[in-house]
């Protein structure tokens, strides 16, 4: 427990940092899921608006420091990459 009120302030701040990343992260991973699903089936335009989706998630994440931008960049390579080779 927090011996200070300044450290119980931070304590409080952390725990609601902590849930809106998890909210954000386990968005994000819904909407690659989504769009892995996609690239799969083989069905080009859903497979585009989640891809912009993705990236634009992804992105404001990344710049939050939420994410790695290095990881989100990777990320939106990769999956740009199986768009890409999608109709190959």
């Amino acid at each position: 427990m927090a011996n200070h009120k300044s450290a119980a302030k931070r304590a409080r701040q952390s725990i609601v940092k902590n849930e809106r990343n998890a909210t954000t992260k386990k968005a994000i991973r819904t909407v690659e899921k989504k769009l892995r699903a996609a690239i799969t089936s083989n069905s080009a335009d859903e497979a585009k608006t989640l891809l912009q989706t993705f990236t634009s998630k992804i992105g404001k994440a990344a710049q939050k420091g939420i994410l790695h931008k290095n990881n989100a960049s990777r990320k939106i390579s990769r999956l740009s990459k199986s768009f890409a080779q999608m109709g190959k």
